[in-house]
């Protein structure tokens, strides 16, 4: 599995992470961890910074020092941690933007997956949670969106478009349609949750200086939406 190094230097690594890979595993094998590990020669750490799906694309930031990571956890504490998803969710949107701010549960029904409940109500493992959301181009089927997550909860973005009412396209654990039929009859497939980490943008661990990493959108997430929003 080819990976694309969008920065490296002694405190950061930076990747493009296709689908079909976790970020991390229990014993760092089989995972973006190792393959960042192979291009990086001899690094003093290879921490994720945050941790996309295995159906997720996108940018993923690697700390190689205990400075990095410090002023990284640091960066989230100031809201200078700032990652823009590309989406393609489930119907029209009421809105052109907004916030989604349910809190994530652990699902009683599949430890694996995650669940948004109403304030005040009780969960496993209760987390506050809340992102942000801007429509950039919308159709009966299926819009095309920007999310903004707040937070940094498993399956967040995922578990709180399906609450929303627009589970992402291919989403199939939480909601959504592999398969899209158009109003002319034609089927459109989506193999994964159509989910983009489309950019991340941090101040370096050293200077301060504001850092954007950008990976543009992958080839079967522009096709998905091409077909969705392009007249039969």
């Amino acid at each position: 599995m080819q990976l694309t190094v969008l920065h490296r230097d002694d405190d950061l690594f930076v990747v493009e992470k296709p689908a079909g890979i976790a970020t991390t595993s229990p014993d760092g094998k089989r995972c973006l961890v190792e393959l960042a590990s192979r291009l990086s020669p001899h690094p003093k750490l290879m921490h994720a910074t945050s941790r996309l799906d295995i159906g997720v694309t996108g940018v993923v930031v690697f700390a190689r020092s205990e400075r990095a990571i410090a002023a990284i956890l640091r960066a989230r504490e100031e809201k200078k941690y700032l990652r823009r998803y590309l989406a393609i969710a489930s119907g029209s949107f009421e809105a052109s933007e907004g916030r989604w701010s349910w809190p994530i549960a652990i699902d009683p029904k599949d430890k694996t997956h995650r669940v948004a409940l109403e304030a005040g109500e009780k969960g496993e493992r209760l987390q506050q949670a809340s992102s942000r959301f801007e429509v950039v181009q919308s159709s009966a089927r299926a819009s095309r969106v920007w999310l903004f997550p707040e937070t940094g909860r498993t399956h967040q973005l995922r578990v709180h478009a399906a609450r929303a009412g627009h589970p992402l396209v291919g989403d199939v654990d939480y909601g959504g349609l592999k398969r899209v039929v158009l109003g002319d009859g034609r089927v459109v497939t989506a193999k994964r949750p159509m989910l983009h980490c489309e950019s991340v943008q941090i101040p370096h661990p050293v200077t301060g200086e504001p850092m954007r990493f950008v990976a543009r959108a992958p080839d079967d997430l522009e096709a998905v939406w091409t077909s969705i929003h392009t007249p039969g």
